[in-house]
Formats: C-alpha cells, sequence, structure tokens
C-alpha cells in the first residue's frame, strides 16, 4: 500500500475529495470501487481534485480521472510522483580485464563470489544467453527470495544485459553491466533501471536506496575476492579462471 507521511494515500486523496470537493466520506466507504463521477464529482470537484493533487505531489490528472475510483486516483498520483529508480555503482578491480570478465560472469558460481546468494540454477542456455534462478539466503524473517533473470554477454564490447523474468515485487527490472579497462585494473559498472508494482512493500526511492548500499558491499566483495585471486591465491575459483571456466 502507498503511503505518504505514514498515511494510506487513499485516505489522503478521500481527505482532499471531502475538504475541497464537497465528497460524502460515508457514501464513498460504503462504495469504494466506486468511480468519481458515480461518488456526484462534478466537472469543478474534479478541477479541484486535480489542482491540489498539482501542487501536492506536482502530478497531473487525466481529463478521465472521473471515472476513476478514489483508490485509482491514488494508484495513478503514487505511480507519477515516485520516478522510475535507477542506479549506477561501479569498482576499480586491480586485476587484467579477461579475469574479471570470466570470473564475474560464470553464473553458475556466483554463489562463491556474491555473499548474498545460496543457489543458482542454470535452466537454459543459448548461445552467449543464459536464464537461471537465482535464491538468496534466508532474510531476517526466514524468507529465501528466489527468482529468474536472463542475460546476454557481448564479450565483444566487454558488457552485459540482463533484466527479470519473475519480476516479484518489480513491475520491470533490468541492469547493465559495463567493463573498462583503467589506469590500475578493470572498472566495473552496474546500472539498473526498474520500478516498483504498487502493492510492493517498498517505493522506488526505498528500492533505489537497498540497492545502492547492497551494490557497495556486493562490489567490495568481488573486488577482494578478484584480486586475491589476480595475486595468485591457487583456491578452487582460481583453478577455474586458469583454465577459462565460465567465458561466455
Amino acid at each position: 500500500m502507498t503511503v505518504t507521511h505514514g498515511r494510506p494515500l487513499t485516505a489522503e486523496i478521500t481527505d482532499i475529495l471531502v475538504a475541497n470537493c464537497g465528497l460524502d466520506a460515508d457514501a464513498a466507504a460504503r462504495a469504494p470501487a466506486a468511480s468519481l463521477e458515480e461518488l456526484g464529482m462534478d466537472s469543478l470537484a474534479l478541477l479541484e481534485l486535480s489542482a491540489v493533487v498539482a501542487d501536492r505531489w506536482q502530478v497531473q490528472l487525466p481529463e478521465q480521472a472521473g471515472q476513476l475510483s478514489v483508490a485509482g486516483v491514488a494508484e495513478l498520483v503514487a505511480r507519477r510522483a515516485d520516478p522510475p529508480g535507477h542506479t549506477e555503482n561501479s569498482v576499480l578491480i586491480a586485476a587484467p580485464l579477461p579475469l574479471v570478465w570470466d570470473v564475474t560472469n560464470d553464473v553458475a558460481n556466483w554463489p562463491e563470489l556474491f555473499t548474498e546468494y545460496a543457489r543458482v540454477e542454470i535452466l537454459h542456455r543459448d548461445g552467449d544467453t543464459v536464464r537461471f534462478r537465482l535464491t538468496m539466503h534466508p532474510d531476517e524473517n526466514g524468507t529465501a527470495w528466489s527468482w529468474v533473470s536472463e542475460r546476454t554477454a557481448d564479450v565483444g564490447t566487454r558488457q552485459v544485459r540482463a533484466r527479470r523474468v519473475e519480476t516479484g515485487p518489480f513491475e520491470y527490472m533490468r541492469i547493465h553491466w559495463r567493463y573498462a579497462q583503467e589506469t590500475g585494473g578493470t572498472r566495473m559498472t552496474w546500472v539498473q533501471d526498474f520500478a516498483m508494482k504498487p502493492t510492493a512493500p517498498v517505493d522506488n526511492a526505498g528500492m533505489t536506496d537497498r540497492i545502492n548500499a547492497n551494490s557497495a558491499v556486493q562490489l567490495a566483495v568481488i573486488r577482494e575476492k578478484i584480486e586475491r585471486l589476480a595475486g595468485g591465491d591457487p583456491g578452487p575459483a582460481g583453478a577455474r579462471a586458469a583454465t577459462g571456466a565460465g567465458d561466455e
């Protein structure tokens, strides 16, 4: 449920309609699915609602707003007031680009590379495209989140495009990985574009903060592990990298 300042947005829209547009609050409560027109809101009332919404949330209501319910107006305002999420995070890894590319694109090995993933199940491969199921370690409530993603690696441009196939609380999630050789090593950049569903427990801004915080943690872990491999660590991951395993 979308909330603003701790209150459901539907309640705020109802308050505006009651205070500024003459809505009968009891009638609205008895018929929550009724449109504003069915609740007796005329064109002047809708103009007043539009003016207040534009002033408070900088959102323009469409001319057909009268056909929406109070909850429908709240959902529309929530979507337009909360812009899509966008994050960009990068790390400079003191290791050659081919090693960074091989290790980070070895999807089957991600539970050893990332600290958040418990399991990876490869579902399908088609050339440089792989579809797989990721399962996270259980959260503080004991829930192990899982979803299906698909990614396509382009070794020629050293870029990867990925998306969630099972979106869960997201309307969509797209990820762009970029790799570039720089003085001192390889820069790996993650760009994520997404939007949350209205029913999600967090909005776009909240998820942006979560992704930025988690990306910083994961990128630091990945840098440490790959730099250890580049320094000659003979562990299992190092053996795989040396033989070129995971190179898509």
